[in-house]
């Protein structure tokens, strides 16, 4: 599904060069749902947006579906991401004045389809996540749970078969991150691969497999 090879990330300004990640090396099957862990700032939402073609490497290789990546247009990254992989992330990103509904269809605009399929696609991807009520409501109607599921719906309603989730339960309570986390292990076992950085040990536990990070290397 997705391997990195040899993953290096520099930041430089005109004083000050930043090494974020150093010598990375993942493998990653379909059908796996791998936990990130490692203190802030070791470089886990790094690693995840170079996962997400979000972000370059500095050096190494990037392999998606069997595609290596390296040399291809920002227009067929864009194309990649939209087609193949969702993403949720800690502060939600909803639009406030949009509906819940129109917020889940955003990424089904840059595709081609007609409004009623895309309405279609929403509502199903809601319902998934258990919000086929909430659909006219807007998002300062919800609460923060709720919120992240609206963004689950989001990443899912164009059916990636990646997800990448930045602290999806970050800024939840331990009962509204556990409901969270069961909806992602029910998108696992229907087929999605999944890589989630988390600061929670317990959740970590629940997915296949953690890799471990700490200042910007890869310690297991």
């Amino acid at each position: 599904m997705i391997k990195l090879s040899g993953i290096e990330k520099v930041y430089r300004t005109s004083s000050i060069e930043t090494l974020a990640l150093d010598n990375i090396n993942v493998d990653i099957q379909k059908g796996e749902f791998v936990s990130i862990m490692g203190p802030s700032g070791c470089g886990k939402s790094t690693l995840l947006n170079i996962m997400g073609l979000l972000d370059e490497p500095s050096k190494g290789e990037v392999t998606i579906n069997n595609r290596q990546l390296k040399g291809y247009k920002d227009k067929d990254l864009a194309r990649i991401r939209n087609q193949e992989i969702g993403f949720i992330f800690q502060s939600f990103h909803l639009i406030n004045d949009l509906s819940v509904l129109d917020n889940v269809e955003i990424p089904l605009l840059y595709r081609p389809g007609s409004g009623s399929k895309r309405r279609e696609l929403a509502k199903e991807a809601l319902e998934k996540v258990g919000l086929s009520n909430r659909m006219k409501h807007f998002p300062t109607q919800l609460s923060g749970g709720q919120k992240q599921r609206v963004a689950i719906a989001r990443a899912i309603v164009g059916r990636p078969s990646l997800i990448l989730a930045d602290e999806p339960t970050g800024n939840l309570d331990s009962n509204m991150g556990n409901e969270i986390l069961n909806i992602l292990l029910q998108l696992n076992q229907e087929g999605s691969t999944i890589i989630m950085v988390t600061h929670d040990e317990n959740m970590a536990k629940r997915t296949n497999r953690l890799i471990r990070l700490f200042d910007g290397r890869q310690v297991s």
